[in-house]
């Protein structure tokens, strides 16, 4: 039997650690924590600072942001974008903001300004157009070719101006009368589909010389003869297919406006004019009738132009005066 006392004595001792709710973790967790509600109130205070529309577009980025970002344009991942790198511009007012009344006076102002900016320019490229198909038409159509040297085609403030001049040997009315002669009557008829197919409207001014009747201003005067005569084209021209509500101004100037300033009494200066307005001008026109009604109380008035052709009918005419 072996001696108990060589065997070796182990002692077992245990050592006791602290609980896991003692130790250095839970400083980490509870900073994670102290950020998250940093970030959180910070993004509260955010949103409560910002407007209706800057929090719609923040949304509507992140709803889909992918779309946001394909429909290109300023705010998809320019420099000017609250968002970087993606987003739409929320400085910029869409069409169901317009309808919700949400447009700044200021954007409505600038978007006006530019749509009659638009208008303009749309408008002179037609009355371009509309000038070198004229050019084409009286180049091609073997009549007005022939009278070419009476025809004058140029743009003004107003808008595309038509003039049919006189010459000394080949006037386009009788003597001190509004009829048309027969050539004359051609050329308007010829001029009347192409003036027909633009939208805007028309105006017709009558022109003569300086050369005066023999009773003067006080009885039929180169006024009531520069009426008559623009309201005789105006009739040709809507025979020739103009269609009659086209048609805004219907005037006579007398020698008032001569084309040849220099000579009074040149037969140039006996014209009609006619002229395609630019929509600026038809507004002009159309405002300054409503203030004419207006003033008028709606008594059914006649304007100046219409007076002097009414009148015209009435009176006397004097022959022997070349107008």
């Amino acid at each position: 039997m072996a001696d108990n006392s060589q065997r070796p004595i182990v002692i077992k001792r245990i050592k006791k650690h602290a609980g896991g709710g003692h130790g250095g973790a839970w400083k980490i967790a509870y900073a994670d924590f102290v950020t998250a509600m940093m970030a959180f109130f910070l993004l509260m205070w955010l949103l409560g600072s910002v407007t209706k529309g800057d929090l719609q577009g923040i949304a509507d980025y992140f709803r889909t942001p992918l779309k946001v970002a394909l429909s290109g344009g300023s705010g998809a991942g320019d420099a000017t974008s609250i968002i970087k790198a993606g987003g739409r511009d929320l400085t910029r007012v869409d069409d169901q903001q317009m309808r919700r009344g949400e447009m700044p006076p200021r954007k409505q102002a600038v978007n006006a300004a530019a749509a009659r900016a638009e208008v303009a320019r749309q408008d002179g490229q037609r009355l371009k157009a509309l000038k070198g198909r004229l050019e084409e038409v009286i180049n091609l159509n073997p009549l007005l070719h022939q009278y070419r040297d009476q025809l004058l085609l140029d743009i003004t403030s107003e808008g595309l101006r038509i003039q049919v001049l006189d010459e000394l040997n080949r006037p386009m009315f009788d003597l001190g009368s509004a009829q048309l002669k027969p050539y004359a009557r051609d050329i308007l008829l010829a001029l009347a589909p192409t003036l027909n197919g633009v939208p805007n409207a028309i105006s017709l001014t009558g022109h003569t010389d300086a050369k005066p009747y023999a009773s003067g201003e006080r009885g039929y005067s180169n006024w009531e003869l520069s009426a008559d005569r623009a309201n005789a084209s105006r009739r040709v021209l809507v025979a020739g297919g103009i269609d009659e509500g086209k048609l805004k101004r219907v005037i006579g100037m007398s020698s008032a406006v001569l084309f040849d300033g220099n000579d009074p009494q040149n037969p140039a200066n006996r014209r009609i004019a006619i002229i395609v307005l630019t929509r600026q001008a038809e507004e002009a026109l159309n405002k300054d009738s409503g203030a004419v009604n207006k003033d008028s109380g709606g008594s059914g008035s006649e304007p100046p132009a219409a007076a002097a052709v009414t009148a015209s009918a009435q009176m006397e005419k004097v022959n022997g005066n070349n107008r």
